[in-house]
């Protein structure tokens, strides 16, 4: 009969592991001009925020320097951030909102 150095090995599957992609914070930061209510406005407006929600992010940015708005894809952070701050540049205020990676 044969040996059992010849024996079949059940071969094991391997499925490539697919790293998520790295998410993003969109953060707010604070500003001695741009009047609190426009800061909620622009929050609402961009981040689909409520009148409650954004007057907390708007007070914790003003206390605390930054606030991280919303976390998500790198694309869909840059592209609201970058409407954000170009919304309150065209209203004349100097109102900033950033990128970072998240840790």
């Amino acid at each position: 009969m044969g040996s059992k150095d010849g024996a079949l090995k059940p071969k094991t599957a391997t499925k490539p592991r697919l790293k998520r992609p790295r998410l993003y914070k969109v953060i707010l930061v604070n500003d001695d001009y741009t009047p609190r209510e426009f800061v909620i406005l622009v929050l609402r407006a961009v981040f689909r925020m409520s009148e409650e929600t954004g007057y907390r992010v708007m007070m914790t940015a003003h206390k605390l320097g930054t606030c991280v708005v919303v976390v998500c894809a790198r694309d869909i952070a840059e592209t609201k951030a970058s409407e954000a701050t170009d919304l309150a540049k065209d209203a004349g205020f100097p109102l900033m909102f950033t990128t970072e990676p998240e840790e």
